[in-house]
């Protein structure tokens, strides 16, 4: 099991005059391999869970497991536990500095105490699976697209060889294409190299997509933990905190009200479509 939360609670200003709880009791297991997403609205506590993952934030009181171990034990490495739990943030291009993209992607693994040599080949490896060539490799960071930009911050955490990689809502601002590049990547990762990784996003569509599994936060406590089809039969809850399903949900709703036998299991317009050739071919 990669990662494990026990009743994890964090209060924002603890014992002041602006106290806000922002998680609650909240337990969750991830296991190695998994593609989970997270979603939740603005405030739910989704950013603030996946900061702990990696002990960017400490529990007002709780744990957080990684690989069985307690990461709140005294002596515990919190250094090496971020270069196996990366954590790529929303706006990740945020997070380039440096003069080209090379060298950006090389700060990470010389930071671990690499050699240059290990560095620059940790580097290549990480762009090639972002999917950029030896011709960005000299180009400022600053001089690229949005969706080159992300790629660019996405390596730069690969650089690290993560065993779990979390990402803020890596697609934010980001045209159709470029967003499909990104998920096509992440997801790409994933399978080949069966990376455990959590995605959180506002895009129901998005999660229905790519996910295995859904983790839904309100108001700083998970209330679903289930495959995409089971937390989606439960849109008019989703609804009820802010949140929605994917737009083909709708469909296949209004669809079985007009006496079209749809299954109700659809939840991407892949899975709409198939199903609908299927009924017509009936």
């Amino acid at each position: 099991m990669a990662i494990r939360a026990e009743h994890l609670n964090y209060v924002y200003g603890l014992g002041t005059a602006f106290e806000q709880r922002a998680l609650k009791d909240v337990n969750l297991e991830i296991n190695d391999g998994e593609f989970v997403g997270l979603i939740g609205h603005t405030g739910s506590g989704k950013s603030t869970l996946i900061q702990h993952l990696n002990g960017l934030m400490k529990a007002t009181d709780g744990a957080i497991y990684y690989n069985e171990r307690n990461i709140y034990e005294e002596g515990y490495n919190l250094r090496a536990l971020r270069s196996k739990v990366g954590l790529v943030f929303q706006y990740p291009e945020h997070q380039l500095f440096e003069i080209n993209v090379f060298t950006d992607v090389c700060f990470g693994p010389k930071n671990q105490g690499l050699s240059r040599e290990d560095a620059e080949k940790r580097a290549r490896e990480a762009l090639t699976m972002v999917g950029l060539d030896e011709s960005f490799y000299s180009r400022s960071p600053f001089e690229l697209s949005g969706g080159q930009k992300r790629r660019v911050a996405i390596a730069g955490v690969l650089a690290m060889e993560p065993e779990v990689l979390i990402l803020d809502e890596p697609t934010a601002g980001l045209d159709p294409r470029g967003r499909d590049e990104i998920l096509d990547q992440i997801e790409r990762l994933h399978k080949e190299k069966n990376m455990t990784i959590i995605l959180v996003s506002h895009s129901m569509e998005d999660i229905a997509r790519y996910v295995d599994r859904i983790l839904v936060m309100n108001q700083g406590e998970k209330v679903f933990d289930d495959t995409p089809k089971e937390v989606f039969k439960h849109y008019k809850e989703l609804e009820a905190i802010g949140l929605a399903a994917p737009q083909i949900t709708y469909v296949v709703h209004s669809l079985q009200n007009h006496g079209v036998p749809v299954d109700d299991n659809v939840t991407t317009v892949e899975e709409a479509r198939d199903e609908i050739i299927r009924l017509l071919e009936k």
